[in-house]
Formats: structure tokens, sequence, C-alpha cells
């Protein structure tokens, strides 16, 4: 059995350069996800493109349009640093669907703190597109679904089904 690993290309593609695209869409979600537990806003803001879409309508949240309208809405529901997150992204799957772009699949983990005392902490998927400007590469839309919730402070963690999750954000307007 042969031990080399082959990447397949993607369309007019050699693998060296497939690889080297694949890589430059991991670290641009690599920075999405420092650049927001940073809250640095305004560089958070140059990983999309100006038309991106953040969907979590599943997970109870809503589905916003624009770059500007996305981190607006962010910075006012995670800006404040009382509320600590930290966002981890594991074995993406990126398929190049063209030489300007792409999408991926991501398993994801966050802990975020929603008030003193009261922290989630989430495991799920972010589904995303990518598109390729100018050289650089950028999340072009993005959506998020939950597998598990869990609440927790510092005395006791509770599991959150998925659907109470939902009907509760629903109700609380998010």
């Amino acid at each position: 059995m042969d031990s080399a690993v082959h990447v397949e290309s993607g369309p007019d593609h050699d693998d060296l350069h497939y690889l080297r695209e694949l890589e430059a869409i991991k670290q641009l979600k690599a920075r999405y996800c420092r650049l927001l537990d940073a809250k640095d806003w305004s560089e958070w803001r140059t990983v999309f493109t100006d038309d991106a879409v953040n969907d979590t309508s599943e997970v109870g949240g809503k589905k916003i349009t624009g770059a500007d309208e996305i981190v607006a809405f962010l910075e006012a529901t995670l800006g404040k640093t009382s509320q600590p997150t930290v966002h981890h992204v594991h074995n993406p799957e990126i398929e190049l669907t063209s030489a300007t772009t792409a999408t991926g699949v991501g398993a994801m983990q966050d802990v975020v703190r929603l008030k003193p005392g009261l922290n989630l902490l989430g495991y799920g998927h972010y589904f995303e597109t990518y598109e390729k400007v100018d050289g650089t590469w950028y999340i072009k839309s993005l959506k998020l679904t939950r597998l598990r919730v869990d609440f927790f402070n510092p005395l006791i963690s509770l599991r959150m089904p998925t659907w109470l999750n939902t009907i509760a954000a629903r109700r609380a307007g998010r």
C-alpha cells in the first residue's frame, strides 16, 4: 500500500497551488476566531466581503446581510470586555469550487460569557463560502449550526437541548 498522501487538484490548479489556497482559507478562519475573541472589530471586519451573510437563524439567532451590519451586531451583542469569548474551529473540509470561490465546513466549539456567573459552551459547525478578491480570500457567507449547548457557572453545569435553546433564543428576541 502506498503511504504517500495524494491531494486532488481543483479546477486548473496544480497540487502546490491548491494546497496554498487551502492554507490561505484556513488562516482566514483562524484570524476570524482570534479577532472576534480579541474584540478587534475594525480588523475583524477585514475578513468579510462587503456583502457577507451571517446566518444563525437555525440556533435561535438571525440572518444578517452586510459585513458592517455583522460587525455592528456582534459588537453590540458580545462587545463588552466583561463578556470574554473563545472560538475554536477544527477539522476544516474545504473545497475550491473555482479559482476565486470555495466552500467549507468546520467543526466548532465556543465559550461565551453571557453575564457574570452564566456561560455558554457550544459545539457545532460553521458552513461557509469564501471569495477571493484581488488575490485575498474573504468569508462570503457563514451559517452556524449547533449540536449541543451547555450552560455553566463555577458551581453548576446544565446541558441545554438544542430544541429548547432555539425556543428560548426566539422568545428572548435574538
